[in-house]
């Protein structure tokens, strides 16, 4: 086997054995990657993409007072009349308030203000019966007044 053929051809094999270089091909240049903002280079590309799709948290805007709302009084007696008229049907005046769209606190003072004017106008029915009261006693007065007269003009005409 010492046969310097034999050592040749495995040599020989060796090299046919052994891997080609392949040719190498035309560098084609990759495709430059813009950079993403600082806020989203420290984070995975997973993570990334998980924000993007899912929706921001919405932000709950701190709720803004109401304006007080400034009724008429005619509204308010409409209200009222709404608020008694569904208490009568037997609702809870809770309920009754609710439904007018007004606060208890607000029901109560616009009842209590509605009965303070028939106070005051109690006032003009105490003047009004005075006076009523003077002008019968008055009628009294001139009834008797016209009986004298009568009875004394039948007495001259001797009618009497």
């Amino acid at each position: 086997m010492d046969d310097p053929q034999d050592t040749e051809s495995v040599q020989i094999a060796a090299v046919d054995a052994s891997p080609a270089p392949a040719p190498s091909p035309a560098k084609k240049r990759a495709p430059r990657k813009r950079a993403a903002p600082k806020a989203q280079k420290s984070q995975p590309a997973v993570k990334r993409a998980a924000k993007k799709a899912a929706p921001a948290p919405a932000v709950e805007p701190a709720k803004a007072r109401k304006t007080r709302k400034v009724y008429s009084d005619k509204e308010r007696t409409q209200k009222l009349g709404e608020i008694d008229k569904s208490i009568s049907r037997g609702t809870s005046t809770r309920n009754a308030v609710k439904e007018a769209g007004i606060s208890e606190q607000t029901y109560y003072q616009w009842k209590r203000s509605a009965a303070a004017p028939a106070a005051a106008t109690g006032g003009h029915l105490k003047d009004l019966l005075a006076l009523e009261q003077e002008n019968e006693r008055l009628k009294k007065q001139l009834a008797e007044r016209l009986r004298k007269e009568n009875a004394e003009l039948k007495k001259k005409l001797g009618l009497a």
